[in-house]
C-alpha cells in the first residue's frame, strides 16, 4: 500500500516542453549496495549475513537476467519510462478499499478575504477556477511545471525571457544547464472527466473528455448540470452560482441508502455491484457520475478544528463523497476547502499544480463577490437529480458497506503538532537541511517511543523524466540510527557539535528498481526469486513510518492513513519559521505519545544546535 504526497517546489517556465529526459535504470550492482545500505540499520549482524548472501545471488544469477531484459524492454519503449506501467498495474490491481489505504488529502487555506469564505461564494469562484485550468490545459497554454534546484538562477524573468527564444528542441537543455528540469505532465489528462472504474481483478481508469458536466454530492444525493456550454465555452458564474443555490436549498432528507458507500468498498465486491447496479437500470446515470468534470461536494456542517478538518477530508462519514472520482473539491459549511484524490492515475505533482492554480485564480480574480445575486434561472430544469434504482441486493451491499467503513474509521485516530521554534530559515543558516532534520525527529521519536529503527518511507517525485511517478528515500540509515541513539540514550555523553543532524540524501533509490525486476519475474513466470521471499525484504516494505512532505503557502495541511495497521501516517511541512506534523494511526500505535516524542525530539536538535546542554 502506497500514499504519496511528496512534491518538490513548483513553478513555471515560458513555453518549455516538459521532461525530455528519460527515466534511468540504475545499474544492478549500485540498486544491490543501497538495499544493503538501508536495510543495515534494520537488521542484526545474522539476518544482514544472510541477506547479503541472497542479494549476491540475485545479482550474479537470475537478478542480472531480469536487469538485462529490464534494460532491453526499456529500450524498445521510449514513449514510456521503465516503471509507469508496473506502478499503474500496481494501484489498479490493490483489491484494498481505497479510502484511507491509498487516497489522500490535501486542505486549502482559508480565503485571505473572510467574507468570501461563505460556502455558496467559495465553491462557485473555486468551481470557475477549476474549469479555467481545464480549459487553460485543454488549449495547450498551461505553462509546463519546472522543477527549480537553484531558483536564484533560474527562477527568474531573465531566464525565461532568453528561454523562449530557444529553439523547442534544445530549451529542455538549456533549463538542465541551469539546474530546472520541466516536469512531466502526462498524468494531467486524467484530471479531470475522470473515474477509477471497479473492475474484477483489475480495476480501469475512464475518461470523456467530450463530457461538459460537473457531479455535486450534498446529504448524499446527487446532482449534475453543465458548466461548459456547447461551443465548450465557460457557462456564466452566475448560472453556476444559482444551481449551486438551488442545490443547497434542497430540503430533501438524506437517502436510506447512500450509493456512495460503494465506493469505499473492496475493489472486487464493488465491481461485483456495480455490475448490478449497471443491469439494473443506473447505466445512465453512472456514465453521467464517471464522466462529469470533476465531483463537487458540499458538506452541511463547519469545521471544528484542524483534526476535524483532516478526518473529514479524509475520509467524511462516506455518504458524500464519490472516491472513485479522479478528484472529489470538498467544500465544508464554513468555506473549509480540500481535495481529496484517487492515486492511481497519479501523484501529487499535478494535483498541487492544480491547487495552487485553483486557490490563485479564485482568491486573486474571483468569479462572484460575497453581493453577487445569482442568475434568473430555472435551475429546476438544468440541473438533474440523479435517481438510482435499487434492489435488495444493492441495498444490503449498500448496508454492509456503511458498516465496515464506520468500524474501519472508527479505529483511525489523527493528531498534530506545530512546533513554533523554528523552521527553514533557521536551519539554512546552519547549513542544514530542513527535511533531514524533519526525518531525524521521526527517528529519534520512534526510537524513545518504541526503543527501535524501522522501515521508514519517504516519497519523493520522479516527475522530471518523462513518465516517471515516485522514488523512495530511506531516511533510516546507519547515521540517523547512530544519531537517534546518540540523542535518546546518553545525551550527555556528547558534545552539542557531534549532534549535528545528519543529512540523508536523495540519491538514485533502489526500491523502483526491485520492484520493477520482481514485476517482470513475475509477468514472465518465472519463480520468485530467494531475494524477494527474504523475510528481511518483507520487513523494509512494511513501512511503519511512512512519511511526505507538503510544501505550498496555499496548503493549510495535508495527511493520509498509514499504509500497514501497525504504522504511522506523516504528512509534515518545514515552513519558514515553524514545523507541522499531521499524524494517523490505529489501536496498534499511539499517535498522541509518538508526536510527543518528535516534539521533544525537535527540542533537542535545536537546543543542539544552539549549544545548549540536552535534557533527558
Amino acid at each position: 500500500q502506497v500514499t504519496e504526497l511528496n512534491w518538490p517546489k513548483q513553478t513555471s517556465i515560458g513555453t518549455h516542453r516538459p521532461a525530455k529526459s528519460r527515466l534511468p535504470i540504475p545499474k544492478l550492482e549500485d540498486t544491490i549496495k543501497r538495499y544493503l545500505r538501508a536495510q543495515k540499520p534494520l537488521l542484526d549482524d545474522g539476518q544482514f549475513r544472510k541477506t547479503e548472501q541472497l542479494c549476491k545471488s540475485f545479482e550474479n544469477g537470475i537478478g542480472k537476467e531480469l536487469h538485462e531484459q529490464l534494460v532491453a524492454q526499456d529500450k524498445q519503449n521510449k514513449h514510456t519510462s521503465y516503471i509507469s506501467g508496473p506502478w499503474f498495474d500496481m494501484y489498479l490491481s490493490a483489491r484494498d478499499s481505497i479510502v484511507l489505504n491509498f487516497n489522500p488529502f490535501v486542505a486549502f487555506i482559508p480565503d485571505p478575504k473572510s467574507e468570501y469564505n461563505d460556502q455558496l461564494t467559495r465553491a462557485t469562484n473555486m468551481t470557475v477556477s477549476a474549469i479555467r485550468f481545464l480549459k487553460t490545459l485543454r488549449a495547450g497554454l498551461l505553462e509546463p511545471e519546472v522543477f527549480h534546484l537553484n531558483p536564484a538562477k533560474s527562477d527568474t524573468d531573465t531566464f525565461k525571457r532568453l528561454i523562449r527564444f530557444v529553439p523547442s528542441s534544445l530549451s529542455w537543455y538549456g533549463a538542465y544547464l541551469v539546474n530546472a528540469y520541466p516536469l512531466d505532465m502526462s498524468q494531467y489528462f486524467r484530471l479531470f472527466n475522470s473515474t477509477r472504474l471497479p473492475k474484477p481483478i483489475r480495476d480501469e481508469l475512464f475518461t470523456n473528455e467530450k463530457a461538459r458536466h460537473l457531479l455535486v454530492l450534498r446529504k448524499g444525493h446527487f446532482y449534475v448540470f453543465d458548466v461548459l456550454d456547447q461551443d465548450g465555452n465557460i457557462v456564466g458564474a452566475s448560472e453556476i452560482q444559482a444551481h449551486l443555490k438551488y442545490i443547497l436549498a434542497d430540503s430533501s432528507p438524506a437517502p436510506e441508502f447512500p450509493l456512495a458507500y460503494l465506493t469505499t468498498e473492496n475493489r472486487d465486491v464493488w465491481a461485483e455491484l456495480r455490475q448490478k447496479l449497471a443491469s439494473g437500470g443506473n447505466e445512465e446515470s453512472l456514465r453521467k457520475v464517471d464522466s462529469a468534470v470533476f465531483c463537487l461536494c458540499l458538506d452541511d456542517f463547519p469545521i471544528k478544528d484542524l483534526v476535524h478538518l483532516s478526518h473529514n477530508m479524509l475520509h467524511g462519514d462516506g455518504a458524500n463523497r464519490w472516491f472513485d472520482k479522479s478528484f472529489n473539491l470538498i467544500i465544508a459549511k464554513d468555506g473549509t476547502a480540500a481535495i481529496h484524490f484517487e492515486h492511481a492515475w497519479g501523484d501529487g505533482v499535478a494535483v498541487l499544480r492544480f491547487l495552487n492554480e485553483v486557490f490563485k485564480d479564485s482568491t486573486q480574480a474571483p468569479a462572484v463577490t460575497p453581493q453577487s445575486q445569482p442568475a434568473r434561472t430555472d435551475s429546476s430544469v438544468a440541473v438533474q437529480k440523479l435517481n438510482f434504482k435499487l434492489n435488495d441486493a444493492l441495498k444490503t451491499g449498500i448496508s454492509t458497506a456503511k458498516e465496515k467503513f464506520d468500524a474501519t474509521v472508527k479505529t483511525l485516530t489523527v493528531d498534530l503538532i506545530q512546533f513554533q521554534r523554528g523552521g527553514k530559515e533557521f536551519l539554512k543558516k546552519q547549513k542544514l537541511s530542513p527535511d533531514s532534520v524533519a526525518q531525524l525527529a521521526f527517528q529519534m521519536a520512534f526510537l524513545r517511543q518504541y526503543g527501535q529503527t524501522v522501515a521508514t518511507y519517504e516519497s519523493c517525485s520522479t516527475a522530471a523524466f518523462k513518465h516517471g511517478r515516485t522514488e523512495t528515500i530511506r531516511p533510516a540509515s546507519i547515521f540517523t540510527k547512530r544519531c537517534s541513539q546518540a540523542f535518546v540514550r546518553e545525551p550527555s555523553k556528547h558534545s552539542a557539535g557531534e549532534l549535528h543532524a545528519p543529512r540523508t540524501t536523495a540519491s538514485q533509490g533502489f526500491d523502483r528498481h526491485l520492484f520493477a525486476l520482481r514485476y517482470l519475474a513475475a509477468a514472465k513466470g518465472i519463480a520468485l526469486p530467494e531475494l524477494y521471499l527474504d523475510p528481511a525484504y518483507g520487513q523494509i516494505n512494511h513501512n511503519i513510518l511512512s512519511t511526505s512532505t507538503l510544501n505550498s503557502p496555499v496548503v493549510n495541511i495535508g495527511g493520509f492513513a498509514p499504509v500497514v495497521p501497525d504504522g504511522f501516517g506523516i504528512g509534515y511541512a518545514v515552513h519558514d519559521n515553524w514545523i507541522g506534523c499531521n499524524v494517523s494511526s490505529y489501536p496498534g500505535r499511539n499517535a498522541r505519545e509518538f508526536l510527543q516524542c518528535v516534539e521533544k525530539a525537535l527540542e533537542d536538535i535545536f537546543d543542539a544546535i544552539e549549544g545548549k546542554c540536552i535534557k533527558t
